[in-house]
């Protein structure tokens, strides 16, 4: 395996820095400073870049594969993203594949037995491929030097409830040596930065924010009280943009639903959802990009990969689960840089959808016990694989495989417990293996519950968070911004509280975005957000907490943490 601290043998196909920049961007193409700052922080250090969408993010691990010499997995969500981040990368001439389920056996067989012979600079995978025989071998047997998680808000977003696999690229990274590992997202609160780095396993990095406003997105919300009155004003505002837009909808149903209504409003419309064929969402995806069609309506599994550069707005029919997830999604607008609208469209009882879809339990006792004596059978055994592995090594996707078949579990449900197992103390990583500590099941399961409800509690606050950015009538973009960890003491004069004259300054304000504090009854916390009479607060137990400044001040019931 090869050490993090073994100096990176250069391709010998670039002669340093500024041919690696040529080769990636063009002649006569500068890096921006997000990127400059990206590479020079990998030199010697794990890195998380957040950097707005088209600040090139891509072609920062495309220069570093060139100057390393060495392969580069890319953990990606997406199908769609992962067929443009391939595409784009074999454009700037490296030897780029993708393994996920869209490619036949044959395929996904070549591109890894290539990946081990050192025949490829980048290698794409979905994080659920990691924990696959075929690719637990071929990762082993390459020289890996840089792993890069893209879209890296999903780790913090979905969890180990949505996408449990992402519990293994910490897993994946030890047993490869500890070579290099980049995550990158275009926004991303502190607190989803701290997120990330943790169940990343990213080992002393460097956080690397930019800035993430977008001007040439005006940003608007509106209210409504019932269903109907909010799908009609959504099909109102759609009626009169002109361009290329997309229409984010809550459940499959609603999406089939507001694409009627807009077709029958004048407004040509696809449907897109998780419950479509594969072939029809794989046909929505290409004439949107191709700009045979210019409206499509779709649940938030439609975004990520689908970069089209001249999206004209995006209108959200009811409140996305938090605000990073509603910045990623408006960041699909006005990518050309010319201007563009992101409305919001809201009724009270939406957010109470969003505390139900934030929601969720913990795996039951009898799963974790499960799981546990799988690895201790594994252990006792002198293996990492339990009982029924077919014996690939001592891989962290080995242990998943085998734990399948000795606990007769489906692989997610796996995947979930070991996340949760993790997470409490009860399993830990050991030379690649994963090791019960000894914490039974039971303490497991009672720790696990008690971090639920403190999670719980931070979830129902992200999504009150959205709640106070749609009702504000101060600066939209000024609480936006500052909620992702963004100083904006200025108006912004591009949003409806400007148009309106409701926005105010608030630079004499006595907290700051930033700012630690103290509360006497839930100690430390972070200031993200300051209006002219209020202040949010962040609080690792309870969440964003927003309290009357004044009353909050000037009792002593908050004030300045200590030095």
């Amino acid at each position: 395996m090869t050490d993090r601290h073994t100096a990176p043998q250069r391709s010998p196909e670039v002669a340093g820095l500024d041919d690696a920049v040529r080769r990636v961007l063009g002649d006569g193409h500068r890096l921006r400073e997000a990127q400059r700052d990206a590479l020079d922080g990998l030199r010697d250090r794990d890195t998380l870049l957040v950097a707005r969408s088209g600040a090139g993010k891509t072609a920062v691990y495309a220069i570093a594969t060139l100057l390393s010499g060495r392969l580069t997995v890319v953990v990606s969500p997406l199908l769609a993203l992962q067929r443009d981040q391939v595409a784009g990368l074999r454009e700037a001439g490296l030897r780029a594949e993708a393994v996920s389920s869209a490619r036949g056996a044959r395929a996904q067989r070549e591109a890894l037995e290539r990946a081990a012979r050192g025949e490829l600079d980048v290698l794409v995978l979905g994080p659920e491929q990691l924990v696959r025989r075929p690719v637990v071998e071929a990762l082993d047997a390459a020289d890996v030097g840089l792993v890069v998680v893209d879209e890296a808000h999903c780790v913090s977003e979905w969890g180990h409830d949505f996408r449990p696999d992402y519990v293994h690229v910490a897993g994946t990274v030890q047993r490869l040596g500890q070579p290099r590992v980049l995550a990158l997202t275009a926004t991303a609160s502190p607190q989803v930065r701290q997120e990330v780095v943790e169940r990343l396993g990213m080992v002393e990095p460097r956080v690397l924010v930019h800035d993430a406003d977008r001007p040439n997105i005006w940003l608007g919300a509106h209210h409504a009280s019932t269903p109907r009155e909010r799908d009609d004003r959504v099909v109102g505002v759609v009626a009169g943009l002109e361009g290329a837009g997309l229409v984010y909808a809550r459940t499959r149903t609603h999406v089939e639903e507001l694409t009627a209504s807009l077709v029958a409003a004048g407004r040509p419309a696809l449907g897109y959802h998780a419950g479509l064929p594969a072939r029809e969402r794989a046909r929505v995806e290409r004439v949107f990009l191709d700009g045979e069609q210019d409206l499509v309506v779709a649940t938030s599994a439609f975004g990520m990969g689908v970069d089209r550069a001249d999206v004209r707005f995006v209108v959200h029919a009811g409140p996305p689960t938090s605000l990073d997830a509603y910045y990623q999604e408006v960041g699909r607008a006005g990518r050309d840089g010319e201007p563009a609208r992101a409305v919001l469209v809201s009724r009270p009882d939406d957010f109470g959808l969003n505390q139900y879809l934030r929601s969720g339990g913990v795996p039951r006792q009898a799963t974790l016990a499960a799981v546990l004596d799988g690895l201790a059978a594994a252990g006792s055994a002198g293996s990492a694989e339990p009982a029924g592995s077919a014996g690939t090594g001592d891989a962290d996707g080995a242990d998943l495989q085998g734990l399948v078949a000795a606990t007769g579990l489906a692989a997610r449900t796996v995947s979930r417990a070991l996340g949760v197992l993790l997470d409490v103390g009860a399993v830990r990583r050991e030379d690649g293996r994963l090791v019960p500590t000894g914490v039974t099941a039971r303490q497991a399961a009672r720790e696990a519950a008690a971090r639920q409800e403190e999670r719980q509690a931070v979830e129902r606050s992200r999504v009150e968070v959205v709640r106070t950015y749609a009702d504000t009538t101060d600066c939209r973009r000024r609480l936006l911004l500052e909620l992702l960890g963004e100083k904006h003491p200025r108006p912004c004069g591009a949003c409806d509280s400007c148009d309106a004259g409701t926005s105010v300054e608030v630079q004499d304000a006595p907290l700051r975005p930033g700012q630690a504090v103290e509360h006497a009854e839930w100690g430390p916390g972070q200031v993200s957000v300051v209006e002219e009479d209020r202040v949010t607060v962040f609080f690792a137990e309870r969440g964003y907490v927003t309290l009357d400044t004044a009353v909050a001040w000037e009792s002593g019931l908050l004030r300045a943490a200590s030095a």
